[in-house]
């Protein structure tokens, strides 16, 4: 929005300066209507296409205001030179030095010169350095770091309900555009399968949108160190480095890569896994046995919140709930697993088959 303040104040003012000097300049009015409407005309031309370049030109890099004064300061410089420039020129044709058109020409390029400066400082003060003394403008993020979304803890869907929660209302939630992307591309796949998980990714997103307990915002990244990599894994890794945030996910593999890099992760499945209750070797638990085991004489059931419990001795209770004695429990990123075996000092009818 300031931008393109900025760019219809440049307009408005070198409007404003044409028509000044075509008014008071007594040579332009003997001229006639036709060269007093040029004389306005072609600054103003010129001024607009200088903003649509600078609209349409979008290879630049980031936001906001903090740059405004360096880039002000820079086009002041630049325009003073420009006008040096100008007056050497004149000093080789003399008989110009009392032209009008060259006090608008000097003018002209002093705003000019200041809009292009405050112009491309605002658009990328995020990635400016100053060689001496070596500055670089600190990035607007809410909070101590930004939390970074990839496209598999979107659709699976636990990151909505852990936002009612609150608990991610320090920091900001960044959704990169490749993200998005990739969740558009899966959205519409042919396997019906995978088109499902896409606007599954896509409802959740606009869920967390409409949130009011966190902030979230969607980025177009043009850093160099991002687009560079061609893997979407590779590009969610450089764009947390470089915005020192943390990665959710619930990818094994992204996990360990971004690991590896010196990246932050928080692991979905190890939050989900941390939160669950701990069970001691020792303790009683009841259990529906749903399936066979892989070894002999195994049964396998599940818990209410999705861990798998391997019973020994439980294949013959398939579709009975029984009460096992735990004897060690296996706790990994994909999940946990609880071993057990039957209580001996419970008694249970078998299920015999014919």
């Amino acid at each position: 929005m300031i931008i393109h303040i900025v760019r219809a104040l440049y307009l408005v003012v070198v409007l404003a300066f044409t028509v000044y000097y075509a008014t008071t300049s007594a040579d332009a009015i003997q001229q006639g209507p036709t060269y007093l409407t040029m004389y306005i005309l072609i600054p103003a031309v010129a001024a607009f296409a200088i903003i649509m370049v600078d609209m349409f030109y979008r290879r630049k890099r980031l936001q906001l205001m903090s740059g405004l004064f360096f880039g002000l300061l820079a086009g002041l410089v630049i325009a003073y030179v420009l006008g040096q420039i100008v007056d050497l020129v004149l000093r080789v044709y003399p008989t110009l030095q009392n032209d009008p058109i060259v006090a608008l020409v000097k003018v002209l390029l002093g705003v000019s010169a200041v809009f292009a400066c405050v112009s491309f400082v605002m658009q990328t003060k995020d990635d400016f350095r100053f060689v001496i003394p070596y500055v670089e403008f600190s990035k607007q993020t809410k909070g101590s770091r930004p939390s970074i979304l990839d496209t598999s803890v979107i659709i699976d869907g636990r990151i909505a309900d852990i936002s009612e929660t609150r608990i991610l209302m320090d920091s900001q939630i960044v959704v990169p555009r490749f993200i998005l992307a990739e969740l558009q591309a899966i959205a519409d796949s042919d396997d019906k399968l995978k088109r499902n998980r896409g606007r599954r990714g896509l409802d959740v997103l606009n869920r967390l949108r409409t949130s009011d307990k966190l902030e979230i915002r969607i980025l177009d990244t043009n850093i160099p160190t991002v687009e560079e990599q061609r893997e979407v894994d590779a590009k969610l890794v450089a764009l947390a480095g470089h915005l020192d945030g943390r990665i959710l996910t619930n990818d094994y593999n992204l996990n360990k890569i971004a690991q590896l890099r010196g990246v932050d992760v928080i692991n979905i499945n190890d939050l989900a896994n941390a939160l669950k209750p701990v069970v001691l070797p020792g303790e009683s638990m009841s259990v529906k046995i749903i399936r066979p085991g892989e070894e002999p004489g195994q049964g396998v059931g599940y818990l209410e919140d999705g861990t798998m419990v391997v019973a020994e001795q439980g294949r013959d209770y398939i579709g009975q709930t029984i009460t096992i004695s735990v004897t060690s429990a296996l706790q990994t990123s994909a999940g946990r697993m609880i071993f057990g075996r039957l209580d001996p000092n419970k008694s249970f009818s078998r299920e015999r088959k014919s």
